[in-house]
């Protein structure tokens, strides 16, 4: 018995000392927050962190140290939860911020999922330069992270799991428990009588992460005893092959950028192993803000939609994003909101400067006319999609079909049905930022200058000449 108290006692004071060195090599820390549920993880953290401000003040950011308790308001006790955390804070002299959701759950959204980004949104606001965020996850919970990404199918980056050390907001955060066991944790609140909330939702099975932790990881551990260290030792292996790949991908996608900002060269992404393309693949939508595919459709980018032909215009979308090719580029861009069809816009244009919005996110039209305008204005229409018509770019020159106008000013055909022309009486007088038509048999047209302000893709193009403006006279 005096055995089994001091391995308890050992067990405890490592505690201590593993956070002592997890945080002393995190260097200059301007403060700690504690992410503070109040269930078992979170109280011992907040015990252990305490008691190491008491012995060790001089650790930098721990005089400052802070807990946020977030209220998803998803049980009816969760007020009582939030109180306890309260008084335990206030017990240890530390100070504590509540915060709740901005916006409850929708329909057919995972709770889980829902109520780990509110709490993410929440810790980015909150954390300043300098200042880290301490989760108190640990092995158990990163074997679970590691088995549930397994059963998605996922690769290297997914099986890394959790990171111990992540960038949040202005801040970052750290796991320090992240290499122990559960086990030590419930020892150390044992030792010391800490009272903790049990969420009941913690039990329910239907919950993925629950299933894996009531019903498989016990069977796991009895019949394999080392299973959550040999998991989160293959996590950590899997971190390490992910950041080896990510590096080698940072270092090809500055070799197969495209002439333009944002684009790949097709050319030089055939030339590369399959493995190596959809790396770089990913790390390029990843930098634009976009989600990469699932594992079919990258492997139809790579096999079907890289390969076609150059005057081709395939289309692969999915959620947020939609992936086009122009010549020999690549392109990643936002779903093109629909625009409604055999679109006409009235517009009068006279003496004095107008506007008009244009549809599906395509920005406005700006009108400036020229001081010698006559007193009668006149009626335009705005249409899209009209590229068969004729177009004398100079008085008195040869009538050119617009599609070769399109063409040489680089715009590709998937773009031209959502390009700005304006007419008068029926007779095509401007093709937004690329040219102003003369027709014949027309006397009274507009003169000004015709801008086309928040065109979408007028960083693509450097064909043309910005900002989007033509002279009509």
């Amino acid at each position: 018995m005096g055995a089994s108290r001091r391995d308890e006692r050992d067990g405890v004071g490592r505690l201590l000392e593993h956070l002592h060195r997890q945080l002393a090599a995190l260097g200059d820390v301007q403060r700690y927050w504690l992410a503070y549920s109040g269930g078992l993880d979170s109280s011992v953290l907040l015990a252990v962190l305490a008691e190491l401000r008491r012995q060790a003040p001089d650790l930098p950011g721990i005089g400052r140290l802070a807990a946020v308790h977030v209220d998803h308001d998803l049980h009816p006790a969760s007020g009582t939860w939030a109180e306890h955390c309260a008084a335990r804070c206030a017990e240890l002299a530390i100070p504590l911020m509540i915060d709740w959701p901005d916006l409850p759950p929708t329909r057919g959204t995972s709770i889980e999922s829902w109520a780990r980004a509110a709490r993410r949104a929440i810790f980015g606001r909150l954390l300043m330069p300098g200042e880290v965020l301490l989760l108190a996850q640990h092995g158990d919970d990163q074997a679970e992270t590691l088995l549930l990404a397994l059963l998605r199918g996922s690769g290297p980056a997914g099986l890394a799991a959790m990171p111990a050390l992540a960038p949040l907001g202005a801040g970052r955060l750290f796991r320090p428990f992240l290499d122990l066991d559960r086990a030590l944790l419930v020892a150390y609140a044992q030792h010391y009588g800490l009272f903790w909330i049990d969420d009941p939702s913690n039990a329910e099975t239907r919950f993925d992460r629950n299933y894996l932790r009531h019903q498989i990881l016990p069977h796991l551990r009895a019949r394999w005893p080392a299973t959550v260290q040999n998991l989160v030792r293959s996590a950590r292996l899997c971190a390490e092959a992910a950041e080896l790949s990510e590096r080698l991908a940072a270092q090809t996608l500055e070799e197969v950028r495209g002439a333009l900002p944002g684009t790949l060269s097709i050319a030089h992404l055939m030339s590369l192993d399959p493995s190596l393309a959809k790396a770089v693949i990913r790390l390029w939508l990843s930098e634009q803000g976009f989600q990469p595919p699932d594992a079919q459709r990258l492997k139809r980018l790579l096999t079907e939609f890289i390969p076609a032909r150059a005057d081709a215009y395939p289309l692969i979308q999915w959620s947020g994003c939609e992936i086009r090719r122009y010549r020999d580029l690549l392109l990643a861009l936002p779903p093109f909101p629909p625009l409604p069809s055999e679109t006409t816009l009235l517009w009068l244009l006279g003496e004095r400067s107008v506007h008009l919005e244009l549809p599906a996110g395509l920005g406005r039209l700006v009108w400036e006319p020229l001081k010698r305008w006559r007193d009668v204005p006149i009626l335009t229409q705005v249409r899209f999609g009209q590229w068969g018509r004729p177009c004398r770019a100079r008085p008195g020159g040869a009538r050119r079909d617009v599609k070769k106008l399109f063409q040489e000013a680089g715009i590709p055909a998937w773009l031209r049905p959502r390009w700005p022309m304006l007419f008068c009486n029926g007779r095509l007088i401007a093709i937004a930022g690329i040219t102003a038509c003369h027709p014949d048999g027309i006397r009274d047209t507009p003169a000004g200058s015709l801008t086309w302000q928040g065109c979408p893709w007028q960083q693509l193009w450097p064909g043309l000449t910005y900002p989007l403006s033509i002279n009509l006279d």
